[in-house]
Parts: structure tokens; sequence; C-alpha cells
């Protein structure tokens, strides 16, 4: 009876597909337990991403579908647990941070910063340990975008503590440096200082490393998919021919690295009239999700241009904690969720698992 029991409860939340990753909770892995007693059942879930606004979503689903099981009382838990997963071959993960995700564009002016900034909030409210590092040393924006300034604190001279905002923990060469001033660096010098940004900085257990790129695909996107243990990418482009071009290049630097794209994020793919709320796609419609149908990656999701994204980055305040309940809040949320869900797909790390062998004449 029980084992019969056990296997219509599996076969009940194969039925339920997660839409952050498009697979059922059996498939993907998610059921952790299954426990029957006295026609009782008590199922187990944990995700492998944050969640936090889609789990009270998911008991209900899965207590609905048990419900049609007969005679079964049903207790659902939902938690969430966030593991490192594998990196570029040679490389091992970062002390202290679980996972690095590059935030890349090809072209400049797609308001890639901005959606690296939401992200990373977004994966904060959704329950994740969160830091974002600004890669672009000749232009960095997150300070301003945070409403960050000052030097950050060093306790031992050597290792810097990062810069903390609405509970993110932040570095970026904009702290060290007086507002204004040039970067006048050559190559070798530009990837020292985002080595070091990344290595002395002292980050405290971050589940997600939300790193800023600058455009292109010059020495610092290079030293990050050769040197930096990534986890996996997100291109963002508009749906503008010129952009998508260059989005491309961005894309196929991954791939040829083995670095993961999680997939496509399309900003600015409509603009909404501020005062009367008209929609038209200024810079085309789906380019973004025929490039992701082309290289066989994930599309996940379309951001509007919307002055008031614009505004909130600007002032300090990004949308996800200016005005968390905004329809562009809840975007940046489902595009958070779809893209660690699916780098919870991939490959785990066991590097720390297995002690070095030696081996010795005895």
């Amino acid at each position: 009876m029980t084992d019969i029991v056990k296997t219509d409860v599996e076969n009940a939340l194969k039925t339920i597909i997660d839409p952050n990753h498009g697979l059922d909770l059996v498939s993907a892995k998610s059921v952790k337990s299954i426990a029957i007693e006295n026609n009782a059942v008590t199922v187990k879930i944990e995700l492998g991403y944050p969640a936090l606004s889609y789990h009270e979503e998911l008991k209900t689903a899965v207590e609905q579908q048990l419900k049609t099981l007969a005679d079964i009382g049903a207790t659902v838990e939902v938690s969430t647990k966030i593991i490192s997963h594998a990196v570029q071959q040679a490389l091992k993960p970062q002390p202290n941070i679980k996972n690095i995700i590059a935030v890349a564009s090809g072209k400049g002016g797609v308001g890639k910063s901005t959606t690296a900034v939401n992200l990373a909030l977004a994966l904060a409210a959704e329950g994740a340990n969160v830091g974002i590092l600004d890669a672009d040393i000749y232009g960095p924006s997150i300070p301003t975008m945070l409403g960050l300034s000052g030097y950050p604190e060093s306790r031992d001279n050597k290792t810097m503590m990062p810069k903390i905002a609405y509970n993110i923990q932040t570095m970026s060469i904009g702290y060290l440096v007086d507002a204004g001033q040039a970067m006048i660096w050559r190559g070798p010098m530009v990837t020292n200082a985002l080595q070091q940004l990344l290595r002395d900085t002292n980050w405290d257990n971050v589940d997600y490393l939300i790193v800023d790129l600058p455009p292109g695909t010059g020495d610092i996107q290079l030293t990050l998919s050769q040197q930096i243990p990534v986890s996996g990418a997100i291109i963002v482009t508009t749906p503008q021919d010129i952009a998508l071009i260059d989005a491309q290049r961005g894309l196929g630097m991954f791939q040829k690295v083995n670095v993961p794209v999680l997939g496509i994020v399309e900003n600015m793919s409509m603009h909404i009239c501020s005062n009367c709320g008209h929609s038209e796609p200024i810079f085309g419609t789906g380019g973004g999700m025929a490039m992701a149908e082309t290289n066989h990656v994930d599309f996940l999701g379309a951001l509007p241009l919307d002055i008031n994204i614009r505004i909130q980055a600007d002032s300090g305040q990004p949308t996800v904690a200016a005005d968390p309940d905004s329809p562009a809040a809840q975007m940046y949320k489902t595009i958070a969720r779809k893209a660690t869900a699916k780098l919870a797909l991939k490959a785990k790390d066991f590097s720390t698992r297995f002690p070095n062998i030696v081996i010795q004449n005895t």
C-alpha cells in the first residue's frame, strides 16, 4: 500500500511544472522526501535557486495536486538551498562566493548596468545573499546607482570590506578614485585591478556575485572568462539590430570558453509614454527572442524603456528597491528567478569535496 501511494505521489508531482526552468518537480530533483504515514503525506520540496515569492504559490499547487489522491492528507514544505556550480576547467570557485554570474552586453548604452543592479536586488529580495562587482574600470556606475561613495573600510590594511547598500555587498573602482577622474590605464593594469577588486574584498558568504562587465569583448571580458571562476552569464541587449550584432559577439565569447549562457534579457523592448501610457517598440520587436532561439539559449524576459527605471537608478534608488511592487520590479524578479533556476540545473561543483591526493615515497 505504501509503495503504491508513494508512486502515486511521485506521479502527481510529475504533473507540476516549475515555470522558472520549465521542468517538472521530479525531473528537476526538487522533491527531497516523501513520507507517508496513516494516509497522510508529507512532501518536502527544495529549490536550488532563490524564490521566496514563488514558495507559497508552489506549496498551494502541490497541495491541490495531492488532494486529487483519494483520502490523503497533505503537508507540503518548500525551501531553497543554493550551492556552488561548476566553473571553467582548471579554475576553482572563489572563496566565500558560491556562484559568479557575469552580466554582459556587446554594446554600450543598452542598460546593462541598470539591469545588473536590479537583478542583484531581485535575487536578494528572493532570499539570496548577493554581491555585485563593478568590473567597468573605465566607467564605474554601480556607486551612483546604489547611492554609495567614499573609500571602503580596511581592517587589516591588506583587504577591503565591501560597501553595503540595500543588503547588497558591493565593490567598485569608483570607491577608490575621485569622481570624474579619468582612468588612463592600459589593458594589463585594468585586468590586474579587476582581479584585485575581486580577490582583495572580504565577501561574506555570497550566494551570487553579479559581475557588471563593461561593453565589448576586450581585456576585461577575456580575463573574466579565462581567469575568474564564472558559473554562468546573462546577455543584455535591445531589440535593435546593431545591439544584437554586438550581443552575439559577447555570447560567442562565453560559449568559446565554456561559460554557460543562462539566457538573454531584452531591455528597452517597449517605450512607455509617461503621459498617456502608450507603448511603442521604438527599437524594433522580437530581436532578443530571435537571438535566443538562434543560439538555443533561454529568453529570460523583456524590460520596458521606462523613465522611472532611469530616474530611480540615477538617484541611487533602483527600481526593485524603490518600488518593489511595481510591474518593472516584478519583471526583474521573474528574470532573476529564471536565470538562477537555469543555473541550478547545471553541473554542481565538487572541487571542495575531494581532498588533494599527494603521492609520497615511503
